[in-house]
């Protein structure tokens, strides 16, 4: 019997924890808050250079390999499927390792390098995560294209581009779910921005490294609801994206 109510003790406990979170995340959502919105424009914007970064060089890539034939070509696709499995946390100390002023970039005084603890590392290391999946979805999309598409419009005078564009359209609701995979993997990342952001406040400090934070002080309430805003920012971009994919149909 003690054990039951125990248990029923720690359920309550937990559901009560919970649902404070949510309600404080709704709150902290709609009254304006400059460090929440702050902490939310942030996280939107490095994830968002990161993916046009990662869709202007993955798409292209992802098309060139699942259409030409190529030497080697067996070898590119195993890579980039490896690369579709790495760890970010080991992405973000490669990244670290480079930028760090012992590292091989570090000594390099140049405008282009991005330094250590700043949004320009952070946008990095999340490209190098996003790039694999978006090449490697894309390249599943393009190889799924009928041949007989292929053959039609070769047969109708296209251009190697003009028949380059016309697969992509075919195969565009793949690549929908090449950008939404690339974008869910980096704007839910932790390990990697850590590392090569460094959490700081005002500067660097994204939802995921700010649940974390917050977390380890014991503000469980404020890390739920910051939690809460992610998974709706989420549900939002996925909605949107299911719509598209509807009208596209």
């Amino acid at each position: 019997m003690y054990r039951y109510k125990y248990t029923v003790l720690i359920i309550k406990i937990t559901l009560d924890t919970v649902l404070s979170g949510i309600q404080q995340g709704i709150e902290l959502f709609f009254s304006g808050d400059q460090a929440l919105w702050s902490i939310i424009l942030l996280s939107l914007r490095v994830s968002g250079i990161a993916l046009l970064i990662s869709t202007v060089v993955g798409v292209p890539l992802g098309a060139g390999v699942g259409l030409v034939k190529f030497p080697g070509r067996r070898m590119i696709q195993a890579m980039i499927y490896t690369g579709m499995g790495l760890p970010p946390v080991v992405v973000g100390l490669a990244v670290y390792v480079f930028l760090s002023n012992s590292g091989i970039l570090g000594p390099v005084h140049a405008n282009w390098i991005p330094r250590l603890f700043t949004v320009d590392a952070m946008v990095l290391a999340q490209v190098i995560i996003a790039c694999p999946l978006i090449i490697g979805f894309t390249m599943s999309a393009v190889s799924e294209v009928g041949a007989d598409l292929r053959l039609q419009v070769k047969a109708l005078g296209a251009t190697r581009s003009q028949q380059f564009f016309t697969i992509l359209r075919e195969a565009r609701r793949g690549v929908l779910i090449a950008l939404i995979g690339g974008l869910g993997s980096i704007i839910s990342e932790v390990g990697a921005v850590m590392l090569v952001g460094g959490n700081i406040e005002g500067s660097t400090r994204v939802m995921t490294t700010a649940i974390l934070l917050e977390t380890r002080r014991g503000n469980f309430d404020l890390a739920i609801g910051l939690g809460f805003v992610l998974l709706a920012i989420a549900f939002g971009i996925n909605l949107a994206a299911a719509q598209l994919q509807g009208k596209g149909h």
